[in-house]
């Protein structure tokens, strides 16, 4: 080949980062944003797509899109971004969006309060586990229907780390793609040092034993950017960046794989209290040590008990109105149903 011929083939691979979109193909991938309730999920969405918008509150599940062309005149590419509102109430919903015809192109975005450390492992814990259920039952099916992809897709989380990375057999990553982003940086700042550590030092570890990209965040727009590259690797195929922040004194940006266990170091705690600690999986340690010093919220406590019915921003006067009668109609229907029991003479025999 000449030297020519060497440039084009570069700057195409460059324009055509995945292998498996061809060109003049259009890239189509989906992601589900959850975490915290009021974690900030929408802020980050907007400014990924570039919206100069007024975040609302989420109710229950919420889709938008955006697309980006790769190139001039090409086709644009489309990222469908899903939300799940309600922090942990409404596990059930997640198997809306992640189905088995998209999970090859499927991604997650987890996001955690930085501010609310007492919900922070609850909440990690259950909207985790609860996809991951989800996604093993959509594997275990391929495995019968259609084996290739599903081995294709258990192998690709596997490449976030390089063979001969240390810690190859020690971790157990997340099915499908996964980004955690600790929100709300600017108020997390000003914890205490110590308190800090143990917060970064657990969700460094969590991100490593997943294979999951780690970045905090906040309103801050040089801090929003680095969320955005995270996540317009997983929409749009962008180039992944390889820089690295692990100061806790900072906010923390490690993409996935480009950490280590013996750079995270062991869990902290004593040596005293580690001995007493019982645990069967390295992730298990880390969350007592973890709650030791950040007792958790119960499940019920970080439920969402407000009636979306009752809420201002989503009144509509005839929708309102039909709905003031036929709570008046039920009313009605009590009393006299109440009354009728009442009057029943009922045979003693």
């Amino acid at each position: 080949d000449t030297l020519w011929d060497i440039a084009i083939a570069e700057v195409e691979k460059r324009e055509n980062p995945d292998d498996d979109v061809k060109q003049g193909e259009v890239w189509e991938k989906s992601i589900l944003f959850m975490g915290n309730k009021n974690g900030g999920k929408t802020t980050i969405i907007l400014r990924c797509l570039e919206r100069e918008e007024t975040p609302k509150p989420t109710l229950a599940l919420e889709y938008t899109f955006g697309r980006r062309a790769r190139r001039h005149n090409a086709p644009k590419d489309i990222a469908h971004f899903w939300e799940l509102g309600g922090g942990t109430s409404l596990l059930e919903l997640i198997r809306i969006p992640i189905t088995s015809h998209n999970i090859r192109s499927f991604a997650v975005v987890l996001v955690l309060d930085l501010s609310k450390p007492n919900e922070l492992w609850t909440t990690m814990e259950n909207l985790l586990q609860a996809t991951r259920n989800h996604v093993n039952k959509i594997l275990a099916k391929l495995e019968k229907t259609n084996p290739e992809v599903a081995a294709e897709l258990k192998q690709r989380m596997r490449n976030n780390l390089q063979r001969d990375h240390p810690d190859y057999e020690l971790v157990d990553p997340f099915p499908i793609p996964l980004v955690i982003i600790g929100s709300k940086y600017d108020i997390f700042h000003e914890f205490d040092s110590e308190l800090r550590k143990i917060i970064s030092k657990t969700l460094r570890f969590v991100s490593h034993y997943y294979g999951a990209s780690l970045v905090f965040t906040s309103k801050s727009e040089a801090l929003l950017l680095k969320a955005r590259i995270l996540i317009n690797h997983l929409a749009f195929g962008y180039d992944k960046s390889k820089s690295v922040s692990v100061d806790p004194s900072k906010p923390l940006f490690i993409p996935a794989g480009l950490d280590s266990l013996s750079q995270i170091g062991p869990p902290p705690a004593s040596d005293s209290d580690m001995g007493k600690m019982r645990a069967n999986t390295p992730l298990e340690l880390w969350k007592k040590v973890f709650e030791k010093t950040f007792p958790p919220k119960s499940l019920c406590d970080l439920q969402d008990s407000k009636d979306p019915a009752q809420d201002v921003q989503y009144a509509e006067y005839e929708v309102d109105v039909m709905r003031a009668q036929k709570n008046q109609e039920l009313e009605q229907y009590k009393r006299n149903a109440s009354k009728s029991w009442k009057e029943m003479d009922f045979d003693s025999d």
